[in-house]
This record gives structure tokens, sequence and C-alpha cells, in this order.
């Protein structure tokens, strides 16, 4: 999986398509998507249109909630091949756990593995797991099914419990809303290494991410921005500025579904 990825929440239509092209030209190998973004047929059509090899580019989707059931799994992924361009999705996600409870884990992660020796996935993990369901998914499916837990983490809301268990165990952690919604440029300590580096904000908050071993998936529908997010991978921070945004408190989650798991 690369470090830094696109992601395509919002990138629906002709200018979706745009964007995720524009992505893909900029040098960005990692498309992230889900079937609840609905922009699993844009990425397609903009892989298509770039010129960019299918085999040099990792194509990452999500399993909805909708698509929980024993045999929707499967069947959805099959659906979802087939707008992301008919070849093997590099990794198939469960986007949420069930809302409430409602559907047990071994129903959708079993069928989420079968989608695996299916062949129509070829790699498998999570997203917004905790630490109770990771280990139930390890039991499960084994000690080493599991390559990604996409949780929400960035500079301003490290989620440490969950991301360390993760780290600990082999599965790879990556950031969503790795951003903070704009707000990284607006905290000092931030302000203050982008403007020692001459970068912004943002871009230090994904080499941070970078540092600390994690992927990150930002997105934007501004050319500059997708340019700028792409150039963070060059940026090189030092071990104090690291322990810096280590230590700035960390702000609320964003992402609380009332619905959701309990957050470590």
């Amino acid at each position: 999986m690369p470090s830094l990825g696109y992601g395509t929440y919002g990138r629906r239509g002709a200018e979706g398509v745009a964007a995720i092209r524009l992505a893909l030209w900029t040098g960005y190998r990692h498309l992230d998507t889900a079937q609840d973004y609905e922009t699993e047929n844009e990425v397609g059509q903009a892989l298509r249109e770039s010129g960019v090899l299918r085999h040099e580019v990792y194509l990452t989707t999500k399993v909805a909630t909708g698509n929980l059931k024993a045999e929707r799994v499967v069947a959805s992924l099959e659906e979802s091949r087939a707008k992301l361009g008919d070849g093997q999705i590099d990794l198939a996600l469960i986007h949420w756990p069930a809302p409430n409870g409602e559907i047990e884990p071994e129903v959708y992660l079993e069928a989420l593995q079968k989608a695996q020796t299916k062949g129509i996935c070829r790699q498998i993990g999570v997203s917004n797991f905790t630490i109770a369901l990771i280990r139930r998914a390890k039991e499960l499916l084994g000690p080493r099914a599991l390559v990604c837990n996409q949780i929400e983490l960035n500079p301003l809301f490290k989620n440490t419990e969950i991301a360390a268990h993760c780290v600990a165990r082999g599965i790879r952690v990556t950031c969503y809303l790795p951003l903070a919604r704009g707000r990284l440029s607006g905290n000092s300590v931030m302000a203050a290494i982008a403007a020692r580096l001459g970068v912004t904000g943002e871009q230090v908050g994904l080499a941070w991410e970078l540092a600390r071993g994690y992927a990150a998936i930002p997105t934007s529908s501004r050319p500059e921005r997708i340019v700028a997010g792409f150039a963070a991978k060059n940026i090189r921070l030092n071990a104090e500025e690291v322990d810096r945004i280590d230590a700035i408190a960390d702000e609320l989650r964003v992402i609380a579904s009332v619905w959701g798991p309990a957050w470590d």
C-alpha cells in the first residue's frame, strides 16, 4: 500500500473524475473509495482516462453498512469491482462495524475473507474498528489476515490507543480526515513548523502522519491542494518537530455516529 493516497469522498460527477485524474497525473498511486461514497464509477473512469496502467495503482474500497449481511458482502464487492474496472480490488475494508452491533462481526468478517479467497480482492482490512473488535477479528480470521485499520487520525486527534494497538500487531493504520478539515494551520505548533519549512500546516500534518509510519488519504477538488498534498511526501520533520506535534493536546473526535462502536 502506498503510504500517501488520494481520498475520493465527495469527488462525484465530471468534476470528480477530473480531480481523480489529476491526482493520478500528479503521482498518486493509491486511490481510496467506498461503496457509500458513490465514487467507484468515477475512480474507474478516471483511471481509464489517465493513461496510468491499472497494475501501477492500489485501489481500496469499503463495504457499506447496508451490505454487511453474508450474502451481500461478496456480491457488493463484485459490483464494486465492475465499477472500478473489472480488475482485482487491491484492498477491501469493512467500512464500519454493524450499526448498534445488529449483525455479529463473524458474519461480515468471514464473508470478507471469502471474497478474498474468491480472488475479488487481494487484501482485506477494516475501518473504524476498536481494540476489542480487532482482537475479535484476529481470533476469527487469523493473526495476519487484516492488513489495515482505517481510522480518524491527525495531529489534532491522534487516536493513540487503537493506533498503537494496530502498529504493534502489524496492522497498517490509514488516517482519514488527515488534514483535520483544514484546522491544522490554525494550530500554533503546526504553523511554526510550517513557517520554518516554507510549507503549509496541512503539508506538515501529512508529513507527521508519514513519519509515524501511517498511511494518509487526503482529498480536495482544488488542483493546487491536490499537488500540495502529494508534495508532502518529500517533507522531512526532525525528531524534535515530531515530538512537538505528538504533544499537541487532542481535540474531540469529528466522526462519531451515535450507532457506532464504543470507542477506545
